[in-house]
């Protein structure tokens, strides 16, 4: 089974997988946290988002509380914070857990990627961002510092959305 089949609720609650979510384009898949010093990445997301979103690339926010309970609100209180505070348009998900026994099957499929210092296994932190090709599949893994409009990211999206 592709990782675009796993299915993953939006986050008003309506069942959806991850190709619904993506719509089959190339996606950042991202957990996020609105409680976070890294928070302010979704400003950087979103502009990623917008800048491509015409050459068929999204990014994808996956609420995610593991991490120190940084992202204690409920799906209402989430989409607002994003909506108010950043402006977020890109899809969101349901709240999941990223690692550990309850690791939602989106992320069993994205851990063993290595990431841009060839570390595998567990989630490190709140934003750490997969990029998916339209396929499904996993083409790079940033770490959670690595800001959305790093030029390695950035190339990265462009060799995805660039015929």
């Amino acid at each position: 089974m592709s990782i675009l089949d796993a299915p993953i609720a939006r986050l008003d609650g309506t069942p959806a997988t991850l190709r619904e979510i993506t719509g089959g384009r190339p996606a950042l898949v991202v957990n996020v946290a609105s409680k976070c010093g890294l928070t302010p990445q979704y400003a950087g997301l979103e502009q990623l988002h917008e800048k491509y979103a015409e050459a068929g690339f999204t990014v994808v926010g996956v609420p995610c509380n593991q991490f120190l309970g940084q992202e204690p609100g409920s799906s209402e209180e989430i989409a607002e914070f994003c909506s108010a505070t950043y402006g977020v348009t890109f899809p969101m998900t349901e709240k999941v857990e990223v690692n550990g026994e309850g690791r939602h099957e989106l992320y069993r499929g994205l851990v063993d990627v290595p990431n841009e210092k060839g570390e595998t296994g567990d989630v490190q932190w709140n934003f750490e961002k997969f990029l998916l090709a339209s396929d499904g599949t996993v083409v790079a893994r940033f770490s959670p510092g690595v800001e959305p409009t790093d030029p390695t990211l950035v190339d990265a999206v462009r060799s995805l959305t660039t015929p």
